[in-house]
């Protein structure tokens, strides 16, 4: 069975992907590959947003169709009962910007995600806790990967880990994202260095983002061991 892992960053992957094959990077996509019993897994990872999640999901194909994909990657919090650090199986994933709802099987755990076009800051998280009432975490690619995989009837699983908090005042990370979903590292540092009111948030944002990896890793395999999914749905949450 070859299982297509799609994340966003590096990153997120580090800690699964840890002695696994990996491909020279080709235009800003990544691609690890480990091989357990009758399954290859397949992670990708080619940014931050749609267009990157399309980049990365066409990578995990390459070699040949997928039976199950996986959504994971860091998330923010919309709700001050989900800690930073912590990682959570996705039930509901919507699109915000069509509003299209993918119903997952969330092994009894329910939990609704809003995909946003950009890193929402907290006024944004505040909209879209009004705009979705019971959403709890908000990404950036679950819903494509969500619909790249209705569309070819795989069964999919998301994962997320928690980056950032409910309330957590963050520098706007999205005039530093490239057209290919890549942080321009050099030019945000510039920015935060004379932001001192930023550096603490963004120390805890690194602290959580990699307990969060960690978590996200023992929640992967577990989901892997069992891959206990259903087929992706539509419909009304």
């Amino acid at each position: 069975m070859r299982i297509g892992i799609i994340a966003a960053l590096p990153g997120e992957l580090k800690p699964l992907v840890r002695g696994w094959a990996s491909d020279v990077p080709t235009a800003g996509i990544r691609r690890w590959t480990h091989r357990t019993g009758d399954d290859i897994w397949i992670a990708v990872c080619a940014g931050m947003g749609a267009d990157a999640a399309r980049r990365a999901f066409a990578a995990a194909e390459v070699d040949g169709p997928l039976q199950i994909v996986l959504s994971v990657g860091w998330a923010g919090a919309l709700d001050s009962g989900i800690r930073p650090g912590e990682a959570r199986m996705v039930s509901v994933i919507i699109d915000g910007q069509t509003h299209k709802r993918f119903l997952l099987d969330g092994e009894r755990r329910n939990l609704t995600l809003v995909t946003a076009a950009r890193v929402a800051d907290a006024a944004e998280k505040t909209q879209l806790r009004l705009d979705y009432p019971g959403a709890m975490i908000v990404d950036m690619e679950a819903a494509t990967v969500a619909q790249l995989a209705q569309d070819r009837g795989l069964a999919m699983g998301c994962v997320k880990g928690i980056s950032d908090g409910v309330g957590a005042e963050m520098p706007d990370l999205n005039p530093f994202i490239d057209s290919m979903g890549q942080l321009r590292m050099a030019p945000f540092l510039v920015h935060l260095a004379v932001r001192p009111e930023y550096w603490k948030p963004v120390i805890d944002l690194g602290s959580n983002s990699s307990k969060a990896a960690l978590s996200m890793r023992d929640l992967i395999l577990e989901f892997l061991k069992e891959k206990n999914v259903e087929r992706i749905r539509t419909g009304s949450a």
